[in-house]
């Protein structure tokens, strides 16, 4: 039976408890509106750890002004029901006056991997995100916490931040789970009208163009990054922020693609999606 908590105190007391008990802690932070891209996260952390805490937050702070604060998808019954089934201990569900109390002024801002990629299109974002996390990781205090590929700019600069500020937290990054047809799962799939799915699908194909491409001996970065545009830009009612072939650590822009991560950025009516693939590693993708 699932347990929870509101408050962070509480889960602080709880989180005591199990280290007290010799239990390793597995973490999963999310936003909710949950789909199998959060809960294959879950079933990793579960099969790593011995308690799994699940945080469902949306956090105001990584929203820029107009973005989709006020309507991102909401739904913690539903969003319960799903982790118990899969086996989580913990649904912390922190209040916005807990997390950021009347005179908060406390931010983590892990500089240069913050400032491009999306960092560019999203000003503040990647603050908001490292400052609810690292918030979250002094509350739940887990020994392993669980990303995704899917927000691969996200996942190194926690990494980043785990290692500068010397958490003692093992951080895995899972693969990327698609639908059947090749969308990433995201949350923000929910507010697509069939027509803006049907042209988002444009997205991961353009990446599986370049992923064949490089298979067949293509290294040239601008030869990759431009079959993946033009196969966005084929459906007419895409726009792109940009399509990047970076280093997977630094995200810096390279010219030569091996080992290197193709990242995009691309809006279908008022919907932003990201999506990305690695080139010469093991798929990422589930």
């Amino acid at each position: 039976m699932i347990t929870r908590i509101g408050t962070v105190a509480e889960m602080r007391i709880v989180s005591e408890s199990y280290r007290n008990q010799g239990k390793r802690i597995g973490f999963v932070p999310t936003m909710g509106a949950l789909h199998e891209g959060h809960l294959s996260l879950v079933r990793i952390a579960r099969e790593r750890t011995d308690a799994v805490v699940v945080s469902v937050f949306v956090n105001p702070l990584q929203f820029g002004k107009g973005e989709d604060f006020d309507r991102y998808p909401r739904n913690l019954e539903r969003d319960a029901a799903l982790l118990e089934r899969c086996g989580t201990d913990i649904l912390f569900c922190p209040r916005e006056e807990d997390m950021y109390a009347v005179g908060h002024c406390t931010y983590i801002d892990v500089e240069r991997l913050s400032s491009v990629l999306e960092g560019e299109h999203r000003p503040g974002h990647f603050r908001g995100v490292t400052t609810v996390v690292a918030q979250l990781f002094n509350i739940v205090r887990p020994h392993v916490a669980v990303f995704g590929q899917k927000d691969a700019q996200q996942a190194v600069i926690i990494r980043q931040m785990i290692r500068d500020l010397h958490y003692d937290i093992e951080m895995i990054v899972a693969p990327i789970v698609r639908e059947a047809d090749g969308l990433a799962m995201s949350s923000r799939n929910a507010y697509l009208a069939p027509s803006e799915r049907t042209a988002a699908l444009s997205i991961s194909r353009g990446l599986r163009k370049a992923e064949e491409m490089y298979r067949t001996g293509e290294k040239d970065a601008q030869v990759l990054a431009r079959t993946v545009e033009r196969e966005i830009l084929s459906e007419r009612d895409m726009r792109i922020d940009y399509v990047a072939v970076v280093n997977p650590e630094t995200l810096v822009e390279v010219t030569i693609a091996s080992g290197a991560m193709i990242a995009v950025a691309a809006r279908v009516g008022n919907t932003r999606l990201i999506d990305n693939t690695l080139l010469g590693q093991e798929s990422a993708e589930k």
